[in-house]
């Protein structure tokens, strides 16, 4: 029998309604067997590879969660050895750019959806894997950012439910305007597929966006169905009038960047950087070298949209 393997956050401010929309349906749904997997209080790769180790080939794994589970979810079957194993995702976070991306369906619409392949990025640091992500990842300032939402006050606020956008865009800005003067970037050089390299030095970001939004306002394409091109882009935003414009093109017009097939940020002296997929972060020590590319092989999704 067909085994749906539903991933959530049981301390998530959403958990009843994943309840009541998820899990509840799921348990009445006949020809399948249902497991539960929930994600932890801890880092993404713990909960990836203990995810790894319970799949079965054939499984649909269905996220019921943010991007923050989903990205759990993407680097547990990347990571699993199971074959053929599917993943649909039902958004129930804050800005759910995953979901967003993959058409948001109700839990009966992902039951029924094709299969289609998509390319997740793949972030290697010093020459190791590091970890999977869809969506994008980020390096600098707007990676630092995401400890704001570790802050126990924001966290309740946000629970509340409300106008989470505007809340947390105005929380972002108000950190922006404490933290704009700091430097977030070691100074690097930033190389492609042709094996040419340009100094960044003074950006304080950079981002690979593979996803349709990041942080569900900031535009980028459908780049996951293609297996080698992402959109790719620096920026000094650390700079009011830098800021604002990057601002004003991602959101009325696409985040402004070019299309790569590798990006190799090359640093100077080994640096303490910090990285983050999909609003999951870490700061990484005594980094050399970072390479973003796609993935070398593709991740089954349940989706509406080719």
């Amino acid at each position: 029998m067909q085994r749906i393997v539903i991933v959530y956050n049981p301390r998530s401010s959403h958990a009843k309604e994943v309840e009541e929309k998820v899990i509840e349906p799921a348990r009445h749904l006949g020809g399948y067997v249902l497991a539960k997997f929930e994600v932890a209080d801890a880092i993404v790769d713990i909960n990836a590879d203990r995810l790894a180790k319970i799949l079965f080939d054939n499984d649909l794994v269905v996220v019921a969660g943010g991007d923050g589970t989903a990205t759990v979810a993407i680097n547990g079957i990347m990571l699993s050895k199971a074959k053929n194993v599917r993943l649909g995702v039902q958004g129930f976070g804050n800005f759910n750019d995953l979901a967003r991306s993959l058409g948001n369906m109700s839990f009966d619409e992902i039951i029924e959806a094709k299969t289609h392949e998509v390319w997740p990025l793949e972030c290697v640091v010093n020459g190791k894997h590091w970890r999977y992500g869809m969506c994008y990842f980020t390096i600098g300032m707007f990676a630092e950012a995401c400890a704001v939402f570790d802050d126990p006050k924001t966290r309740k606020t946000l629970r509340k439910g409300g106008r989470k956008l505007i809340f947390s865009l105005f929380t972002l800005a108000k950190w922006w305007l404490k933290q704009h003067k700091r430097s977030f970037l070691p100074s690097f050089l930033l190389g492609d597929a042709s094996g040419d390299f340009v100094d960044k030095t003074g950006a304080s970001d950079y981002m690979a966006v593979n996803s349709l939004t990041v942080a569900k306002i900031m535009k980028g394409d459908r780049f996951f169905t293609k297996k080698k091109e992402f959109l790719s882009a620096t920026g000094e935003l650390t700079r009011f009038w830098p800021m604002v414009s990057f601002m004003l093109k991602s959101i009325f017009k696409r985040i402004p960047g070019d299309t790569s097939e590798l990006d190799v940020l090359r640093f100077g002296t080994p640096s303490r950087v910090t990285v983050q997929a999909e609003g999951e972060y870490a700061e990484l020590e005594d980094v050399k070298k970072i390479e973003i590319a796609k993935s070398d092989k593709p991740l089954l999704v349940v989706t509406r949209t080719k």
